[in-house]
């Protein structure tokens, strides 16, 4: 994947190549080749045929923006002109998370987030999604030179490559999880384990549900953001189609599937869903055995939200803490290229 693979495996079939030769064109981009010069196990005039004849990403980059604190975003357009937004976020334990997209714009109008103010184009393919990945595994080496000219194996080792990945970008994943999941079963060849990967929804039941059945060990992720259905269907029209009790019995029928905790994202709006007794009823909701609270700092999107303060952050979390469910804040990366939680919306930043 990341060339698409169906005109991949034709141009490969009318050139009477073997089967194989699409696994190792697979094993090089993994590995972060950035051509097909760099395929040494593929004869010369294979290369210079699908140099050619198949392009090497389904996506175009468009624009990338660098932040102070190492974060990086990605613009890409699709072949018919569709934006896409990634972004690589790097931390001083050693993760470098990638988050990733689903759907170019997002037909769920959650009033805090930019993507969700954006024209909806479509679902991604799952050679789309992946280029994503592809993008920034190159730009964090290429394959060592004592392997450019042999067959890489599974040993072979990937300096500096992706080690984390969130479905946290543009889009509901849940709508589009056949791509997803297809991109997922891929990404280990990249250097991230599907026990390192996780998926956001708002709370896309039928997509929960199919996910608690894959054998997939991807995490869940549940974008909340309010303790109670009036709250949240303000804030996010999707609570109308699929409340509140409802989310919560298909994401504990996951972790039965699972045995794994799910993420609970919530993000902080001052005067709307941060006071202290907001916080002790999210606790009673929530069963800490089942559920982790990360809480997200507000990063400005234009919309009519203003961000807690620390000590409602603060105040919120001991709250939590109180009723037995582990809270944490989230460390915001990447605010000053509109790079931070919410902030995709497909435009370049300097």
């Amino acid at each position: 994947m990341g060339v698409d693979l169906e005109l991949l495996a034709r141009t490969l079939e009318s050139r009477g190549e073997p089967a194989f030769r699409a696994r190792q064109v697979w094993e090089w981009l993994a590995r972060g080749a950035k051509g097909y010069e760099e395929m040494t196990n593929l004869p010369a005039a294979l290369r210079s045929a699908l140099a050619d004849e198949v392009p090497l990403s389904s996506l175009t980059l468009e624009h990338e923006a660098h932040a102070s604190d190492g974060t990086v975003k990605a613009l890409f357009s699709t072949g018919d002109g569709r934006p896409v937004e990634a972004v690589l976020m790097r931390y001083r334990d050693g993760r470098r998370s990638l988050c990733l997209s689903s759907q170019s714009g997002c037909p769920l109008t959650c009033t805090f987030c930019a993507t969700g103010q954006m024209k909806f184009g479509r679902n991604l393919t799952a050679s789309e999604i992946l280029d994503q990945a592809l993008h920034f595994r190159r730009i964090s080496g290429s394959p060592p030179r004592d392997i450019q000219s042999r067959a890489l194996t599974a040993n072979d080792a990937v300096p500096a490559s992706p080690n984390h990945c969130v479905f946290m970008g543009m889009g509901e994943p849940m709508m589009n999880l056949d791509n997803v999941l297809a991109a997922c079963r891929r990404l280990p060849d990249v250097g991230i384990a599907s026990r390192r990967t996780a998926i956001s929804t708002v709370g896309w039941i039928p997509g929960i549900l199919r996910l608690a059945d894959s054998p997939l060990p991807i995490r869940l992720a549940l974008s909340l953001h309010a303790p109670d259905d009036a709250l949240r269907s303000q804030i996010m029209p999707v609570n109308d189609r699929y409340p509140l009790e409802q989310v919560l019995e298909a994401c504990e029928e996951f972790y039965e599937a699972k045995r794994r905790k799910i993420f609970i994202e919530y993000v902080m709006l001052a005067g709307v869903n941060d006071r202290y007794e907001q916080a002790l009823a999210l606790g009673d909701l929530l069963d800490g055995r089942i559920y982790k609270v990360n809480l997200i700092p507000y990063n400005p999107t234009g919309s009519m939200y203003e961000g807690s303060g620390r000590e409602a952050i603060a105040a919120f979390r001991e709250a939590l803490e109180s009723r037995g469910v582990e809270a944490t804040v989230r460390l915001t990366r990447g605010r000053d290229i509109d790079a931070a939680c919410g902030q995709l919306a497909a435009k370049a930043a300097a």
